[in-house]
């Protein structure tokens, strides 16, 4: 199964929970047991697994832009965005989780978010669910 989902973002960095969706989607194929795959075809987003708390979600933006303030990107130079680039490959474009017994097997405080680090913009996520014949 491919699933694609368009997620808006309205800041310059965000988080946003997209687990709900990615749920449905694993609910929708009927899938038993196999492979999750979540991943963003864009070189300043990334996906990460946290816990949706606002104070842990603010802690996440505050540690992305310590990350690469201070510094002189020659990137910069092009379209000043070196920082959602660096960011995106720390941090990378997709996660593999396990489906089981129709489920996606994460933690308890474990959600699947959309990092943005070149808002806004319009997002892709791809879905793809892979079973074993």
């Amino acid at each position: 199964m491919f699933k694609e989902l368009n997620i808006s973002t309205e800041n310059r960095y965000q988080l946003v929970d997209i687990t709900e969706e990615i749920e449905e989607i694993v609910k929708e194929s009927k899938v038993k047991n196999g492979l999750l795959l979540v991943f963003v075809p864009h070189s300043t987003s990334g996906i990460v697994l946290t816990e949706n708390e606002k104070g842990l979600k603010n802690d996440w933006i505050e540690i992305f832009k310590k990350l690469t303030s201070g510094i002189d990107f020659e990137h910069n130079k092009i379209d000043n965005n070196a920082d959602s680039h660096l960011l995106s490959g720390l941090i990378g474009q997709g996660r593999v989780l396990p489906i089981k017994d129709g489920k996606i097997i994460r933690g308890t405080w474990q959600q699947i978010f959309l990092a943005e680090f070149d808002g806004p913009r319009e997002r892709k996520v791809i879905v793809e669910i892979i079973t074993k014949n």
